[in-house]
């Protein structure tokens, strides 16, 4: 008997789905939730004729819904169409990583997949599997966006198997800056035309006019920015995509969170300041409450129609963009602003840039992974090919909750999400930003390393201290690099820079 153990029942979601045309398979596996099977290495025609009967899959996973929801969801059509066992365990995000590590270091063989957060890679890569070539030269693998494949390299290895594509990017109302009423009130209030932000200073200046007003008719109060504020809610991202455009500079290299060459944090220098400055005043363009916004709030905030303005994950665009959403098509995607004022570390001066400085941040994101432990590899790494199927993928990147984003090159057809009721501008918007980033040869990748989780926690800290008043920006960066300083001392700066240097060279485009 096929079977899954999971805290999930998932016959209700299996639903019909809209697919992009493609080669169809002849077998019907409709019941499963996709329109047609896309032909590939791991199709559901390629594991239908798998036999994994009597064996076992243990599988780790983030709480429902999102990744923990699809992976409940695959695992069951796995254990479908294999004959085999899953033991799907779905656990809260905080307290995931100790729930993966601590069988690591005791040597435990505890679980043969694991779904987790892309940055942790720094602590897990050497109890991790490396992704056999029948895998990382799959259909599915060579569509996979260049970025994304170094984001699950490591020392030249892939071990983390894609399976999420996660960045930030500038979410806006578009009937709202097109609107003739609202572009005279803003040039009223500021003698400029009313555009979308392309540095940090126009963003505030723009949230701060359209905050605090029904500018939408709706008989409710509306504000100008929803962030993720939030110390204990990855508000640590939401500060590096406001300070990457002043300390990433298009010509300086050699580390954007440390120097490589002496592990100096760099963490209070003039770039990330000013970038705390202004996240420190866009506070009153915040909805009420909003100094406490974590990512779930953000999301609801734009993609309810609260906000005019956000900037993070997907998920806040694919919400305005549901079906029923009284915002549905009029919203647009833009690049994250920039800055025009650069700090260059080498020379210890600003530099001024005609055009806004841009620095594209390709933040964490989930990925996956087999154990190195695993008494069943070729089923684990059957699974996770299964789970990021081509038909699979296109399924999932339509569900908001699940987490799943953009990170094939096919993701940016804009044909795939006109077909799914966008609008053809709204279409366009969306895949050229992401498509541009893949582009940018001045991105920002996460500090991925030993004890990232303390450094994250130290710049949450420092964060949330300069945004309650409590201590200038200066100050408060200036104690976060004492920290930092004193955990690479603890850990030890070698081991630091041989795993820091993996990021220094996705950010520097040397592979």
């Amino acid at each position: 008997m096929k079977r899954i153990s999971s805290t999930l029942t998932i016959a209700a979601m299996l639903t019909s789905t809209a697919m992009p045309a493609a080669v169809q398979a002849e077998a019907d596996y409709s019941k499963y939730g996709i329109a047609k099977d896309i032909p590939g290495s791991c199709s559901y025609a390629a594991i239908d004729a798998k036999d994994y009967s009597g064996q076992t899959l243990n599988v780790i996973t983030h709480a429902i819904p999102v990744i923990g929801e699809p992976t409940a969801l695959h695992a069951e059509q796995f254990s479908e169409l294999t004959g085999a066992e899953v033991n799907v365990v779905h656990v809260p995000f905080g307290d995931l990583f100790q729930r993966i590590m601590i069988p690591f270091q005791s040597g435990q063989n505890a679980y043969d997949v694991l779904f987790y957060a892309s940055l942790w890679i720094g602590d897990f890569n050497r109890f991790l599997a490396p992704v056999p070539e029948a895998y990382t030269a799959s259909s599915g693998m060579a569509d996979v966006t260049d970025s994304f494949k170094g984001v699950a390299t490591w020392n030249g290895q892939m071990i983390q198997y894609p399976m999420d594509g996660d960045r930030h990017y500038l979410k806006y109302r578009t009937d709202v800056f097109d609107n003739p009423e609202m572009q005279a009130k803003f040039k009223e209030a500021t003698g400029r035309d009313l555009a979308v932000p392309t540095t940090w200073e126009e963003y505030n200046e723009v949230a701060s006019v359209f905050s605090g007003f029904d500018w939408d008719g709706d008989g409710e109060l509306n504000y100008g920015s929803a962030e993720v504020a939030k110390r204990d809610d990855l508000m640590f991202s939401a500060f590096i995509s406001r300070a990457a455009p002043y300390a990433k500079h298009p010509d300086v290299g050699g580390g954007f969170f440390f120097d490589i060459e002496t592990m100096e944090p760099l963490i209070n220098t003039p770039g990330f300041v000013r970038g705390l400055e202004l996240f420190v005043e866009a506070q009153q363009a915040f909805p009420p409450g909003g100094t406490n916004f974590g990512l779930g709030d953000e999301i609801f905030s734009f993609g309810g129609g609260q906000t005019l303005m956000s900037y993070s994950w997907d998920d806040a665009f694919i919400q305005a963009q549901q079906d029923g959403s009284r915002i549905r098509n009029a919203v647009g995607a833009a690049p994250l602003p920039g800055a025009k004022q650069v700090w260059n570390r080498e020379t210890g001066e600003w530099d001024s840039f005609d055009e806004p400085n841009r620095a594209p941040y390709m933040t964490w994101g989930w990925s996956s992974a087999v154990s190195k432990e695993s008494e069943n590899q070729e089923m684990a790494f059957d699974f996770l090919c299964f789970f990021s199927n081509e038909a699979n993928t296109f399924h999932d990147l339509q569900i908001g909750r699940f987490g799943v984003n953009p990170y094939r090159d096919s993701h940016f057809d804009s044909a795939f999400w006109q077909g799914l009721g966008w609008d053809a501008d709204v279409a366009d918007s969306y895949v050229t930003t992401l498509s541009e980033m893949e582009d940018s040869t001045n991105r920002v990748y996460d500090l991925r390393v030993p004890g990232v989780g303390q450094f994250m926690s130290s710049m949450a800290n420092g964060v949330a201290e300069a945004l309650a008043g409590q201590k200038s920006p200066q100050e408060a960066l200036d104690g976060v690099a004492d920290e930092w300083s004193d955990i690479v001392e603890r850990i030890g700066a070698d081991r630091l820079r041989e795993a820091y240097a993996n990021v220094v060279r996705l950010e520097d485009n040397e592979g």
